[in-house]
């Protein structure tokens, strides 16, 4: 084997166990979610049993993935959402860090991974509540499939991502690369994620994650 190849190979490593990392800390982040403050709302969403529901109109063909850049506002016109993004890294358990509970209002993407648009699959977490009022993604869990999420990028452009899942995921047999992982290669995929299921007040935890999984079906100006 040459250098050249050696180092390839090496990349090829490092890559993959960056992923193996982050993946291994979703489940954990999947698993222990977000705390609850004290005298926060006992569900994590308004529409739980939306969840899953069939999509009433045939779904569109998936866009060609654009360029890299930098993500700016996340646009979801059926739930009223349009919140400015914040690129975030990985706490000290490997999962992705939300943004702090005082910016309950913004989305964090993770900025070391897919960039939303091109191939592969961007992340994005938000909260679901604070200890006094709903927070930016309370009620995601009800979207449908069909519906559009819209990501506004620095260079100018609004990719629209058609959702084609919404999934409440418990904790009990959590399989992260499942979850987080691409569908089809190829692809600009985009996932939505945030608490779920009910507060364990024992575990101080939620008891599932709502995901919402959509891919790139066009761009506007």
């Amino acid at each position: 084997m040459t250098v050249s190849e050696r180092e390839h190979g090496s990349g090829r490593l490092l890559i993959g166990l960056a992923w193996a990392l982050l993946l291994l800390g979703l489940w954990l982040w999947g698993r222990e979610a977000t705390d609850l403050r004290p005298g926060a709302a006992a569900t994590a969403t308004g529409d739980v049993a939306a969840v899953g529901r069939p999509a009433d109109a045939e779904l569109p063909p998936a866009a060609r993935p654009l360029a890299a850049a930098l993500p700016q506002r996340v646009d979801i016109p059926q739930l009223g959402v349009q919140a400015p993004v914040v690129a975030r890294g990985l706490d000290a358990q490997g999962a992705i860090a939300a943004p702090p509970y005082d910016q309950a209002g913004v989305v964090g993407w993770y900025g070391a991974g897919v960039k939303p648009g091109a191939a592969g699959t961007a992340l994005m977490v938000g909260h679901v509540d604070t200890e006094t009022r709903p927070a930016v993604f309370y009620k995601l869990s009800t979207l449908a499939a069909g519906e559009t999420i819209r990501v506004v990028r620095a260079d100018g452009k609004v990719a629209e991502f058609t959702v084609d899942d919404v999934a409440v995921v418990r904790r009990d047999g959590f399989d992260a690369r499942r979850a987080y992982g691409t569908r089809e290669p190829g692809r600009a995929e985009l996932r939505l994620i945030t608490c779920g299921g009910t507060f364990d007040r024992a575990s101080r935890s939620y008891t599932a994650n709502v995901i919402v999984s959509a891919y790139l079906t066009g761009t506007a100006p």
